[in-house]
């Protein structure tokens, strides 16, 4: 069997972005997905960006969990090498984020969907939004598609389409232009996705989404020509291959809180984890009394102020979570998690008690904080020693208040806000706790993890 680093490896693949957010190319990603599938092909799909939420629609329908890729999270050699890694499905389908080329700054396109298609060498399906617009739809494409050389942009989908008319104007408008119209999707209001405070609703949340996600991809796959989709997929240039990463021996058990509250994880950390030697045992908060045996906790993101009255009542859950941080067992907690070991969650005119691990409590606030961050490590901590600087992202709407004044922080913010615009990361014994999340694509963070639950299970 020949090395996949020493050959050349054939991927069908294709991205969908947007000339915005909001202009649908999270359903329509999951109605090529569908319409793939309808056909018989596997698909893997990849979302483009930090999000949590929006993979788990893709999930859904491709019966495949969706992975990141996120240039500043992973690095271009970190992008390249989950997604060869992960292809091995028929056909790759990646959801860009944002509009086509945002990302880290707005004199840049690093980091942006553009930025990612380049890296994978991906054709670019563009997502227009033509329900205010007829004619104009052409000037706003071939902008796209001239912003920058070599946009990839291969096809255009159109969203949102009004009549019969409203779609043979906007496809006149765009015939001049020499990029095929390849789906014109009817405007329905039915069948579109409800957001909320942080985006779309993470599917595992409700139990009715996943059906629903289906029908509203069954039901806009009729209106996207999907074997131009696959023709346009297969004429993406061979990638080179990349060696599969050494697997540890089993050494150390990790619980990871999973439920309807505490959800946000990327596949690629839950992976590392495995790769560095952890056994993970998942565990819910809500509805678990007890906590399984582990020399660890991984406690992620997700909407603890949602689920804050089913949390509270388990105090059992609590009571065993924040003794076992006190005797110190490693904990690594991000965001919803970070949230859940404060004293206590406010959330409009109700108020919820956590954990209480740290001195603090969490108010939920009207205004976004959404930011790449870069953080300095300040002090030795589960997932770092002092000195290394370390790349994540934030994404919420609390805030920390009463922190006490003898709190430790593990994080010197350089770009980001954190837990108090300067710093993030709370320590107390061997549990760290922040704002900040980050992507294990760097492979010092999960086996530094690690080796601290191995550590502290011999003393």
């Amino acid at each position: 069997m020949i090395p996949r680093g020493h050959v050349r490896l054939k991927i069908p693949r294709i991205t969908l972005a947007g000339t915005s957010s909001g202009v649908g190319k999270t359903t329509i990603t999951s109605a090529i997905i569908y319409g793939l599938k309808r056909r018989g092909y596997s698909v893997q799909p990849f979302k483009v960006g930090p999000d949590f939420i929006d993979p788990t629609y893709l999930s859904a329908v491709s019966g495949r969990q969706a992975r990141n890729l996120d240039a500043w999270l992973m690095g271009r050699s970190g992008v390249m090498r989950d997604f060869v890694q992960n292809s091995g499905a028929d056909i790759s389908v990646i959801e860009g984020v944002m509009g086509y080329y945002d990302g880290f700054a707005g004199d840049s396109n690093f980091a942006s969907t553009y930025h990612v298609s380049q890296i994978v060498g991906s054709p670019v399906v563009l997502v227009l939004d033509a329900s205010k617009a007829a004619r104009s739809v052409a000037a706003t494409a071939l902008g796209f598609a001239r912003f920058q050389r070599n946009s990839r942009i291969a096809g255009i989908i159109l969203n949102k389409i009004g009549s019969k008319r409203h779609e043979d104007l906007c496809r006149k408008a765009l015939s001049g232009l020499g990029i095929p119209v390849v789906g014109a999707i009817p405007r329905d209001t039915s069948q579109e996705l409800k957001s909320r405070h942080l985006g779309l609703i993470p599917v595992g949340e409700v139990k009715s989404l996943e059906k629903k996600i289906r029908s509203i991809a069954k039901a806009c796959s009729d209106h996207i020509d999907i074997g131009r989709i696959l023709e346009i997929s297969r004429g993406a240039p061979a990638l080179a291959g990349v060696p599969a990463p050494a697997k540890k021996k089993p050494r150390t058990k990790i619980a990871v809180a999973l439920d309807e509250s505490f959800n946000f994880y990327y596949k690629e950390n839950i992976d590392s984890l495995r790769r560095e030697g952890a056994t993970l045992e998942f565990f819910s908060p809500i509805h678990d009394r007890k906590l399984p045996l582990c020399d660890g906790l991984y406690i992620g993101g997700g909407f603890p102020e949602v689920k804050g009255e089913a949390l509270e009542r388990n105090g059992t859950m609590k009571d065993t979570i924040r003794e076992r941080a006190e005797d110190g067992t490693p904990v690594y907690a991000e965001c919803g998690g970070l949230m859940y070991l404060t004293r206590s969650i406010r959330y409009g005119k109700k108020k919820f008690r956590m954990a209480g691990l740290f001195d603090a409590d969490t108010v939920m606030q009207k205004r976004l904080k959404l930011n790449y961050t870069k953080v300095d490590i300040v002090r030795p901590c589960p997932v770092s020693g002092a000195g290394a600087a370390v790349h994540g992202h934030e994404f919420h709407f609390s805030e920390l208040e009463s922190v006490s004044k003898d709190s430790r922080f593990a994080y010197g913010m350089e770009i980001g806000v954190g837990i108090d615009g300067k710093r993030d990361g709370l320590l107390q014994q061997n549990a760290l706790a922040s704002y900040m999340h980050m992507h294990f694509a760097v492979p010092r963070v999960a086996k530094n993890f690690v080796e601290t639950c191995v550590r502290t299970s011999r003393r």
